[in-house]
């Protein structure tokens, strides 16, 4: 039905940039909430950030002000822009979108990526 495919993961060091990058594909009619997650080792998952269909932006406290979300609705695609990494920030990152498939009326299913790693360290 709908696929996801993050990439743009990575090592960075503490204070560097990385852009993450999450493409839906498949049999798809509409895209709502496109989401953020991660986590790290021996931690529970987190919400990072999420946008609305109609681009409203919502994000935890521990990276509001250094991390920007977007999306690209003609694409498909959801962006996590991320600055001044810290330490901290090292898990593995999942795009989580709400979609409704074609063919599926107005029901709404929610789909996980598979992840990808990011790693801030000197």
């Amino acid at each position: 039905q709908v696929q996801l495919v993050e990439s743009g993961g990575g090592l960075v060091q503490p204070g560097g940039s990385l852009r993450l990058s999450c493409a839906a594909s498949g049999s798809i009619f509409r895209i709502n909430a496109m989401n953020w997650y991660r986590q790290a080792p021996g931690k529970q998952r987190e919400l990072v950030a999420t946008v609305t269909r109609g681009g409203s932006t919502n994000y935890a406290d521990s990276v509001r002000g250094r991390v920007t979300i977007s999306r690209d609705n003609a694409k498909n695609t959801v962006y996590l822009q991320m600055n001044s990494l810290k330490p901290e920030g090292t898990a593995v990152y999942y795009c989580n979108v709400d979609a409704i498939p074609r063919g599926m009326g107005v029901r709404e299913f929610n789909y996980w990526g598979q992840g990808t790693q990011v790693t801030v360290s000197s």
